[in-house]
């Protein structure tokens, strides 16, 4: 049995998006379980009645539920990058409540068909409406620093980037005709950063038996 932390992780969810990242910056090697969302295993569930990805169990039994304490536990062993500088509480709660909100309902209409009334594409474009104006006050902020919160990446940009680049899929010829230059320009700057393609390989569900996955920058 490896004796290293245990990360229930999702590859596309950006929850566990920025789970990883937080972790590979902070030099933290993980076992990495990959889960199947359609099929689960009860390992998630034993570990958190949520059965909801990122969850953390570290070598102590402790089990961290939220991505972003997994962020913050992982930058207060070791923060390289000093991300906590740029750790906008306020920013990342707008980003995970209101325009989250509104992403879900963007991008899975067919979800929500209570709140649709029958109407869904009326439906969703307001929800992309409601999304675009999150966007525009990140253009805004973005257009006297090259980052979130000021010259270098910081936890903020990392928290909420995945979630950005979730929402600029959903359309993305309608997103690349959007005015916004900075908020554009800050996504293909993360998008193609080392610190993303390392977390983001393709790797098989877990189970129960198998050689663990070792993770991180010094697997």
């Amino acid at each position: 049995m490896s004796d290293l932390p245990i990360l229930y992780s999702f590859r596309r969810c950006p929850y566990a998006m920025r789970a990883r990242m937080a972790l590979w910056s902070a030099g933290i090697t993980v076992e990495l379980r990959e889960v199947k969302l359609a099929d689960k295993p009860p390992e998630l569930a034993e570990a958190s009645p949520k059965a909801t990805v990122p969850v953390l169990v570290l070598a102590d039994g402790t089990v961290l539920e939220e991505s972003i304490a997994i962020m913050r536990w992982a930058l207060d062993q070791n923060d390289p990058e000093n991300w906590l500088d740029g750790d906008d509480t306020a920013l990342i709660t707008r980003n995970d409540g209101p325009f989250k909100h509104s992403l879900d309902r963007y991008k899975y209409p067919t979800r929500y068909p209570d709140e649709a009334k029958g109407d869904e594409d009326t439906f969703r474009l307001d929800h992309r409406t409601h999304g675009l104006a999150f966007l525009q006050d990140l253009d805004e902020r973005l257009g006297s620093s090259a980052q979130l919160g000021g010259d270098h990446r910081a936890l903020a940009d990392v928290a909420l980037f995945p979630f950005i680049r979730q929402f600029a899929n959903t359309d993305r010829d309608w997103f690349d005709a959007q005015g916004l230059p900075h908020v554009q320009e800050w996504l293909e700057k993360h998008l193609a950063s080392d610190l993303f393609k390392a977390i983001m390989p393709k790797y098989a569900p877990w189970k129960a038996g198998d050689e663990p996955l070792v993770f991180g920058p010094s697997k």
